[in-house]
């Protein structure tokens, strides 16, 4: 009996598959295809022209689509941001619109356009009632976003919407965020921030008597306590926002980005730890752990083209190549880069942080482990709480001030090269509060990245 093609072939189908059908075995997508989508931007095309479509329900679909893409302002930033008072909500919008060249919409600089009618009657009435009606600002947020550049440059929203109405409104006439971000942190840390925080009238920059005061003395002079940061007042706010917050959040189910304002927010994604994938190989006694073994013992480093075939082994599981990974501390050298960019694993966005030699050794030297419980502390930021617990504290030899230094020159000597193999890659300044650097990455690794148009 012979065998063709045809049944060789669907036989081995249902070997490699067993009772899979089409629709439940898992599916691989050639690496050319998301590479060619994200050069050319073509989900997010594709995404876009959908949702206007569905908003605006054109009678003739082809002109409107047409008009949409001659204005190519699909990729602009487009961002909400929201918060209790004192949670650095305009900090943040204020930095973001900096960094991204972006339009800076707040209720304040609405009713402040000097040629707008609008706006003079919503000064008038903002001015008697220290409100205003949800119809007239949401009609000053769409007169706004018309003009010239927040088509072209993007925009940011700084506490708008203030309400589930609003929100609805805003969505009804077709303006829709990219991103949402929600800043969060306890009320009494809120309280504590608002009590300190100074103005500067002639920039608008917000400073703190505690956390952020200006060197100058110039600026220390000029500096102003802002209405209604009273305790009484904060918290009265404070109530206000959390009635409304919890309806506006199920507005923007998939843009959503709830960040804590007082910690570190870390787990964006799915990461991938190259020291720990080659502790996990190794205790799996796979081929490749055995292979690694002598090197961990020894405390020698691993040669790069076995730890490349770990590092292939992980990125070629399903979810990785479903989902996308997350590399953070490899690679560590050019010539590691190479070894990935020639196996055709091409990251999309590369972001270096520096931070000041003094910062990282405040950040270091003073940490602490409990051998008892596993706790970890840091001397300034994360004290233990019992002189009991202190006494019993033991610092890791790699966190002494010598081998720190031994670290940073390595990684300085390496990251130049780095940086001009990755000629795309984001530089940015690491020595910032988490939830700031967070932010930056963040908008960094928006799809596309956006553009500064000058």
């Amino acid at each position: 009996m012979t065998r063709g093609p045809s049944d060789g072939g669907q036989q081995g189908a249902d070997a490699l598959h067993g009772d899979m059908d089409a629709t439940t075995a898992p599916h691989r997508i050639p690496p050319e295809m998301p590479q060619y989508g994200e050069a050319n931007h073509v989900f997010e095309l594709m995404q876009n022209m959908l949702e206007q479509l569905l908003i605006h329900q054109p009678k003739d679909p082809i002109p409107f689509m047409i008009d949409h893409l001659q204005r190519d302002n699909d990729y602009v930033p487009k961002i909400v941001i929201l918060g209790p008072p004192a949670s650095g909500k305009t900090t943040i919008a204020m930095w973001l619109g900096k960094h991204l060249n972006s339009s800076l919409l707040s209720v304040e600089s609405l009713i402040a356009q000097e040629y707008s009618s609008l706006a003079a009657d919503a000064r008038r009435h903002y001015q008697k009632f220290q409100t205003l009606p949800n119809t007239l600002l949401v009609r000053l947020v769409q007169e706004r976003l018309r003009e010239e550049d927040c088509v072209r440059r993007g925009w940011i929203l700084d506490g708008i919407p203030e309400t589930r109405e609003q929100a609805l409104m805003i969505q009804t006439l077709g303006i829709s965020p990219r991103h949402v971000i929600v800043l969060s942190a306890p009320d009494t840390v809120l309280i504590e921030r608002n009590l300190g925080k100074r103005i500067d009238p002639q920039t608008g920059e917000i400073y703190h008597t505690t956390f952020d005061w200006p060197p100058e003395s110039e600026i220390q002079n000029r500096l102003i306590v802002p209405a209604g940061v009273s305790e009484g007042e904060t918290a009265r706010r404070l109530l206000e926002y959390h009635r409304d917050i919890v309806r506006i959040l199920p507005s923007y189910p998939k843009i959503l980005k709830v960040i804590p304002a007082d910690q570190p927010c870390v787990d964006v994604f799915c990461q991938v730890c190259c020291g720990q994938l080659l502790k996990e190989a190794m205790a799996d006694k796979s081929k490749y752990g055995e292979m690694i073994r002598p090197f961990f013992e020894k405390e020698m480093a691993v040669p790069d083209n076995i730890i490349m075939k770990v590092l292939r082994q992980r990125l070629d599981q399903q979810d990785c190549v479903e989902r996308g990974w997350v590399l953070h501390g490899f690679p560590r050298d050019r010539d590691q880069a190479r070894l990935m960019d020639g196996l055709g694993y091409k990251p999309n966005r590369v972001f270096f942080l520096n931070v000041p030699f003094d910062s990282i050794i405040e950040r270091l030297t003073l940490r602490r482990t409990d051998p008892v419980t596993g706790e970890r502390y840091h001397l300034m930021y994360k004290p233990p709480p019992t002189t009991e617990i202190q006494a019993r504290l033991l610092q890791s030899p790699k966190d002494s001030e010598e081998q720190i230094k031994l670290r940073t020159d390595l990684f300085y000597r390496n990251s130049a090269e780095l940086e001009e193999f990755y000629g795309r890659a984001i530089t940015l300044n690491g020595d910032q509060d988490p939830y700031t650097v967070f932010e930056y990455i963040e908008s960094g690794i928006i799809n596309p990245l956006p553009k500064k148009v000058p």
